[in-house]
């Protein structure tokens, strides 16, 4: 076929602006969008490598009262290039008076409609190998200090992941171990043993580590960003070394002017600090002083987990066990009603996995979700309880519910009308020398067994207090669950979970 005089023209057209589309991309960068103020545009170039150098990252800070331009601006005073981030999770107001300078950037963690993805990414606006997380109130007024931070966090490098540099104030830098436990939902703050090497630091510092590090968490800059960054940096096995020949001066003046703004403040750290905890599935933290603080249910909420389908509760899926704030109304829930019981003169004893786990751990099994006790048929009109729930459920003083089960003929004893933790009463009577019931259950411990094991009812530890028991343990749970059971520890329904195991 031959081309025409138009069609070998446009041809040569096209190549020429391939021509120059090539070269174009090769001689320069590429340019991106890069956020300034609302309904401004401008571009700059996508940071493809770290740069040598150290960024300041101001996090923390109240909208209603902060000194976050005189931070940012005694900085920039020892260094007019020094890059400044100030990240926010909402618009700050009043607005934010930062010096002008196209090193500072204020990002804003919410996303918003009309900006691009990175706007709401601190890390697309870090490009130095660097970070320094700057409390709000922190001057910078001797040069080099980041630079020193930066040659001690290289000498450091093979025992620690990050430095901190303390805020001069009235109260030391104080380093502690750390131990996270999500399989049992727990934190445990020590004192270390070392003056200046730890998994965690409690006080006022500037923490440097590398940009990488900090963005590689998975919640890089969730507050309280003290809690949050130790826990994450605590469960990789890195260590922070506080120096000591290094540190940054308090603000002249209070953070804080007036008591209600302090209240304010402090209130706004109890409730992010909860939150967290929450996020990050803790639910019961331990100070350094011993003292316990719990974040999960209570009276006046829902348990921590949802209906259990298959005998399998959702946060085994998850590769933990029973919430400890849930395992606490278990063992409150049980005292109470075995005191009722013994008050009343019903006889009682641990039944099933209840008395598995006072064998094996003098406990509640670490990932079982109730409590099961068997009590004698004949004994339940003793209590008033008991005889009364027939026609309905009863709250009583304490906040208990009694009810009669739905699922059978059983009774049941809830944490409160909220919480649904609960501790199951199965009625039992003498059939022939054979304890047998009404209502049975669709699991394997669920079977009749001879009088004898509860001729005596002996006693045995059972969650911080004595309970009553089968006697010869071992050949009534062998006879429930089979021959070594005691022994070979395993989830409700293997067949779905295992044991350690990841499946």
């Amino acid at each position: 076929m031959r081309c025409t005089f138009c069609q070998w023209v446009l041809s040569l057209a096209i190549v020429a602006n391939l021509i120059i589309l090539y070269y174009s991309t090769k001689l320069h960068p590429r340019l991106v969008p890069r956020h300034r103020e609302p309904g401004s545009l401008s571009f700059h170039r996508q940071p493809n490598s770290s740069t040598p150098g150290v960024t300041i990252l101001i996090r923390e800070f109240e909208d209603f009262e902060n000194y976050v331009p005189e931070v940012v601006q005694s900085f920039l005073k020892h260094n007019p290039a020094q890059p400044v981030v100030v990240v926010t999770d909402t618009f700050p107001y009043p607005p934010l008076q930062l010096p002008h300078s196209p090193h500072v950037h204020l990002v804003v963690l919410k996303p918003s409609p009309e900006k691009p993805a990175y706007a709401s990414r601190p890390e697309h606006y870090i490009r130095t190998s660097y970070v320094a997380l700057v409390p709000d109130g922190v001057r910078m007024d001797v040069s080099k200090q980041l630079e020193k931070m930066v040659e001690e966090y290289k000498h450091s490098m093979s025992r620690a992941h990050m430095v901190a540099a303390p805020v001069e104030s009235l109260t030391p830098l104080n380093c502690l171990d750390l131990k996270v436990n999500l399989k049992e939902w727990t934190a445990t703050y020590r004192m270390s043993a070392s003056r200046n090497l730890c998994s965690a630091i409690r006080g006022d510092a500037v923490v440097l580590l590398q940009t990488r590090d900090l963005f590689n968490l998975s919640a890089p800059l969730a507050k309280p960003l003290d809690y949050s960054l130790f826990i994450q940096s605590s469960l990789r096995g890195w260590r922070v070394r506080i120096l000591e020949d290094i540190s940054f001066p308090a603000p002249h003046r209070p953070l804080f002017t007036s008591s209600h703004n302090q209240w304010k403040a402090d209130n706004n750290i109890k409730a992010s600090r909860a939150q967290l905890f929450r996020d990050f599935g803790i639910r019961r933290v331990v100070m350094e002083d011993e003292k316990q603080q719990w974040y999960g249910c209570s009276k006046e909420t829902p348990r921590c987990f949802g209906t259990v389908h298959d005998d399998t509760p959702e946060y085994l899926y998850q590769d933990r066990w029973t919430p400890p704030c849930c395992l606490k109304a278990l063992r409150e829930t049980a005292l109470y009603v075995i005191s009722i019981l013994e008050s009343s003169g019903v006889r009682y004893w641990l039944e099933g996995g209840t008395l598995l786990g006072a064998v094996r751990h003098q406990d509640i099994i670490p990932w079982d979700y109730d409590v099961d006790l068997g009590i004698y048929l004949e004994d339940v009109s003793n209590c008033d309880f008991l005889r009364n729930v027939e026609s309905g459920s009863i709250v009583d003083e304490k906040g208990y519910v009694w009810e009669k089960a739905i699922e059978g003929d059983f009774f049941r004893v809830q944490y409160s009308e909220t919480n649904h933790l609960h501790v199951d009463l199965w009625p039992f009577y003498p059939r022939n020398g054979v304890m047998t019931k009404d209502t049975w259950m669709d699991h394997k411990q669920d079977v009749e067994f001879p009088e004898h094991f509860l001729k005596p009812l002996v006693p045995i530890s059972f969650a911080g207090f004595t309970a009553l028991a089968p006697n010869n343990h071992r050949s009534f749970l062998e006879l429930k669950f089979g021959l070594g059971v005691i022994e070979k520890p395993e989830y409700p329904n293997p067949a779905l979970k295992k044991l350690n195991s990841g499946s």
